[in-house]
Order: C-alpha cells, then sequence, then structure tokens
C-alpha cells in the first residue's frame, strides 16, 4: 500500500524533484495513481486517454502482463552483469531485433534511450568513414545530452551552443509551410535533394561522415516526406560514401503501421538509432542498429563505445517480450488500419474547423497544425514565441476533458498506444472536436 497520501506525494515532488522543460516554480504535476490499456487516472479519480502514448513510447499500451512477467523473472533470474558477458535475453534480442530490422542491417549495440543511441550513431559513422561533419536538419530532435542536442535542429539546442565543431544544419521539405509552391510532391523532394547535394559539395564532401534525419519528424510536427525524398538522400549519400542515419526513436517500432518508418519507403540506412517502442518505457533501452558492411568493419577495428547498463539484462528481457506482443497482438497491422480511421477523423477536424490549416498522419503518428487563417496559412503563434499560452491553454482544454496530449510549435500531437480500437479513437476524437469548436 501507498504510505504516502496524495497531498504529501504532490508537497514532496514539488519540494525535492526537478521537472524538465519548464521552470519550476508554477509547475503543477497531475498526480497519477494508476493506469491500463490506453487510459491513466489521477488522484482525483478522473480517467484521461492518453493520446499520446506518454512521450509516444507506450506503443502496448499501460499494464501488458507478459512484458511485466518477463521483467520480473529477469529481475530474480540476473539482474545486471556487464555488457562484456553473453548471456540469454541479450542474444535472444540482438536476433530478434535483426530479425525485423532492414535486412541489410548487420549487428546492433544496444543503449537506454534515444539521445545515447543518437550519440553512438554519430560516433560509430565518424569511426568507419574516417571523417567528422554531420549533417542534420533544423526542423528535429535527437535528443538533449551534448552530442544529440548537437544534431537537434529546433531551440532546445541552444543551451549546449556554442556548438560542437563539424555539425552542420539543413532544411527539409515542409510542403504545408513552404514559401515555394511545388506542383508535386516529388518536385519538391528533387529540389529539397538538390540543396543539399549542393550544401555537401560546398562542405566539402570527403569530411562528411552521416548525414541523420528523423525518416520521419517526431514532435517537430510528424512531417512526412514527400514521395522520393529519402531514396533521394539515399542517392546522395552513396555518391559521396556518407552514412545515411535515420532516428526511428519515434517512428519505429510500429508507429507508422511498419516495423520501421524507412520501410515505408524501401529505403534501407546504414545504421538506424531506436529506443521508445522496444520496451515502450516499461523499463530504459535503446540501440543503433549499423549495415553489415559497418558490423564487418569492427571485426578488426575497436568499437569505442561503451555505457555500464548496455544491454541491461532486464531491459533486454521487457524487449524481447515487447516485440513478442507486437507480434502475438498484430499491433504492426492494427496501427496500419487504426491509423486510416485516425486519419478520416483527422480531415473531419480539418473540414470542420477554421483553426486546423493541415494534419499529418502514417500510421497511428499524426499531427494538427493551428493556424490564425486557413489561405495564408499564418501559424497560431509565431515561432518560438507563445506569450499568451495559448498553446498550453488548448492542450490543458483537452487535459480537463480527459484527453493527454503534448504541443510543439504550433502542432498538437495524436499517437496513441497501438492497441487502440476503433470505437476508442471516435470517443477521443469527439473530446478534440469539442476543445477546437
Amino acid at each position: 500500500e501507498n504510505i504516502m497520501n496524495y497531498e504529501e506525494i504532490k508537497k514532496y515532488d514539488k519540494e525535492y524533484n526537478l521537472h524538465s522543460w519548464t521552470a519550476q516554480k508554477d509547475f503543477s504535476p497531475m498526480v497519477v495513481t494508476k493506469a491500463d490499456g490506453i487510459y491513466f487516472w489521477d488522484d482525483k479519480g478522473k480517467k484521461y486517454y492518453d493520446m499520446s502514448s506518454q512521450l509516444v513510447n507506450l506503443n502496448i499500451g499501460y499494464g501488458n502482463k507478459k512484458v511485466i512477467e518477463a521483467i520480473k523473472n529477469q529481475a530474480e533470474k540476473l539482474s545486471y552483469i556487464s555488457p562484456a558477458y553473453a548471456i540469454d535475453v541479450r542474444s535472444e534480442i540482438a536476433k530478434k531485433v535483426l530479425e525485423i530490422a532492414p535486412e541489410n542491417m548487420g549487428k546492433v549495440f544496444f543503449t537506454l534511450g534515444g539521445a545515447d543511441a543518437n550519440e553512438n550513431a554519430i560516433k560509430m559513422a565518424r569511426l568507419y568513414t574516417g571523417r567528422t561533419k554531420v549533417f542534420s536538419r533544423y526542423r528535429s530532435y535527437h535528443g538533449s545530452t551534448f552530442g544529440a542536442a548537437n544534431l537537434t535542429g529546433e531551440p532546445r539546442r541552444y543551451t549546449c551552443e556554442p556548438g560542437i565543431p563539424g555539425f552542420i544544419k539543413f532544411f527539409q521539405p515542409y510542403l504545408y509551410q513552404d514559401k515555394i509552391k511545388f506542383e508535386s510532391e516529388r518536385a519538391a523532394a528533387e529540389y529539397y535533394v538538390q540543396r543539399l547535394r549542393e550544401q555537401i559539395i560546398y562542405e566539402n564532401p570527403e569530411t562528411v561522415a552521416a548525414i541523420v534525419m528523423e525518416t520521419v519528424t517526431g514532435s517537430n510536427g510528424v512531417i512526412i516526406p514527400p514521395d522520393g525524398y529519402l531514396e533521394g538522400v539515399r542517392k546522395v549519400c552513396d555518391e559521396f560514401g556518407i552514412m545515411m542515419i535515420c532516428d526511428e526513436v519515434m517512428a519505429g517500432w510500429g508507429r507508422t503501421g511498419e516495423w520501421f518508418a524507412c520501410d515505408n519507403w524501401n529505403v534501407k540506412p546504414d545504421i538506424i538509432s531506436f529506443a521508445k517502442g522496444i520496451t515502450c518505457g516499461y523499463v530504459p533501452l535503446g540501440g543503433v542498429l549499423v549495415s553489415k558492411e559497418i558490423a564487418k568493419f569492427f571485426d578488426d577495428n575497436v568499437l569505442m563505445c561503451g555505457l555500464t547498463y548496455s544491454a541491461h539484462p532486464v531491459s533486454c528481457a521487457a524487449g524481447c517480450a515487447t516485440i513478442d506482443v507486437y507480434k502475438e497482438q498484430k499491433l504492426i497491422q492494427n496501427s496500419k488500419n487504426m491509423g486510416i480511421v485516425l486519419g478520416k477523423e483527422l480531415e473531419k477536424l480539418k473540414e470542420k474547423h477554421a483553426s486546423v490549416g493541415d494534419v499529418r498522419y502514417i500510421g497511428l503518428f499524426s499531427a494538427v497544425e493551428l493556424v490564425k487563417n486557413k489561405e495564408t496559412r499564418e501559424p497560431l503563434v509565431p515561432f518560438g514565441k507563445d506569450p499568451e499560452k495559448i498553446m498550453s491553454k488548448i492542450i490543458g482544454m483537452l487535459k480537463d476533458k480527459g484527453f493527454s496530449t503534448y504541443s510543439h510549435e504550433n502542432s498538437i500531437i495524436v499517437a496513441p498506444p497501438l492497441i487502440i480500437k476503433e470505437n476508442e479513437i471516435k470517443e477521443a476524437m469527439n473530446i478534440f472536436d469539442e476543445v477546437l469548436t
């Protein structure tokens, strides 16, 4: 039984905890008491639809018995052993991940989460190519540790500046807000790939180790690459011997209706970073998948990467069980099927509400972009400024009605657990409709 009452939980939290991405004084965290399936409850007994899967990671929902059991068993059997040893769950999870990864992948290095997956991905690319420069995009988030923050393009990187030398930013296609109007997705893709190629030439291709991209941009508005874009970047990488790194931390593990988002375009990166959905947050785990060529390189060259908790036994056990859950419950297919249902609901909102400029969706990964004016597409709040805190007010209104999610700039994320059913999507989206009204 919980020895603290809810008042004490709240009091001690305010007194002793530091919370991320917020000034502490006015922050008032909700006390959560329990959770099940796609729902969680607060201390007043109020129920919430978790429509962002927390941080787009809780793909299998709350309370999955199979994963919980695997964690318990592993904790009793062998709760920790150094990464230098081989153990059953470590071997099993590596094999399981490789079986569902793109077929050019050779081996996997396990981390604790997405940021350190990206840190190690760029380190491996630099070791393999012997080059130093790394390209990444402005509308991106790759983590907030120093290297991952330097990869990040949006304002959360500013605190890690002046940055590390050799990190270079480029713009991606963002067709809804682009000032250039293209005749087709392909035309836009060609233009942006051409600009990127030109920039690489000006940076000296022989110094460029990697191009890092979220396959589908996550928190910065679920920006889906136009047809031909990823294929075009792949060609540029091949031309100059640059490693194509796809950050699949959010987009991987069925979120887009495929195991990995790059499978939607049949593009094979050299390196894939992942985290979130491999254990769905039940315990921390991330990883870096590398191609067979890169794996072979490290047969004779020292892999200068290491973490005390790399391939942690309890995490590996949870990951094995989670992959089984995806397969047994056919969650990749459910993500695809329910994505169609969610897409229709989003299109209804766009048609009905003056404030909804654009809706973007792939699988159960979606965003609603709010505007002041549909004709001019003027954003609801200017970039980097929200003096009225309009977006957090809207998120608060949603939460008051039991729809929990988060926003970034002008976009509200809708990315429910992959176990969601059709009626649950419709009930939750009715709440969204009411708030927009």
